[in-house]
């Protein structure tokens, strides 16, 4: 007991020294997401092309939409949820550089509004259970990248300038503790991950 006590509190630590960077990569992809809703909703034409040709390569060609389409969701949902935790590892490695995680984040919650339209460009939102559905979906995606990426962004800004957070030994110009708090947080997300695709894929809301 007091062993997992010890970890959840250098988990806790971690998440607490990353802050900064987690609240602004959640706010990035906010914003994002809204001016992706704000553009679909007002039938912008770039927007609306955009979310139809992204929607109609995945349905061709991706494996998980292909698995989905024939039934099997709880194979869609392991194969997302193993290439979404690569995904936030990438991304999490690209915040060595500080500025990359937030133009994924532009991009990445761009899309997560544009879908927030269907096929018929017609609001999501407007109906309860698909309305409901949508958003659980997109909170509980959005929630591993925005860990993974604070978690990268933090320790890149380490690289740069010194935090009385990180004192002791480093290794190649990182703070060998603010490079645990990164593996810790990419640790932590994966059971939101396996949430966030069990819900999309298996949902009684998923129709």
């Amino acid at each position: 007991m007091a062993g997992i006590r010890s970890e959840l509190a250098k988990v806790s630590g971690a998440l607490y020294r990353a802050r900064f960077a987690i609240i602004t990569i959640a706010i990035t992809h906010a914003i994002a997401v809204m001016v992706g809703i704000i553009m679909v909703h007002s039938g912008n034409p770039f927007a609306l092309s955009y979310r139809d040709k992204l929607v109609d390569r995945a349905r061709a060609s991706d494996p998980v939409s292909l698995a989905s389409q024939q039934g099997d969701d709880f194979r869609a949902a392991a194969i997302e949820s193993v290439r979404t935790e690569w995904a936030c590892v990438a991304t999490g490695i690209t915040g060595l550089t500080v500025i990359s995680p937030y133009v994924i984040s532009i991009y990445r919650g761009w899309v997560g509004g544009i879908v927030s339209v269907d096929n018929s460009h017609m609001s999501r939102l407007i109906e309860g259970g698909e309305g409901i559905y949508y958003v659980v979906v997109l909170i509980l995606q959005l929630i591993p990248f925005t860990l993974g990426s604070g978690a990268g962004v933090n320790l890149g800004l380490t690289y740069f300038r010194l935090r009385k957070e990180y004192p002791g030994e480093k290794w190649m110009g990182y703070p060998k503790e603010a490079i645990w708090d990164f593996v810790r947080i990419l640790v932590l997300i994966i059971p939101f991950v396996i949430a966030a695709n069990l819900w999309e894929f298996l949902s009684p809301l998923n129709r």
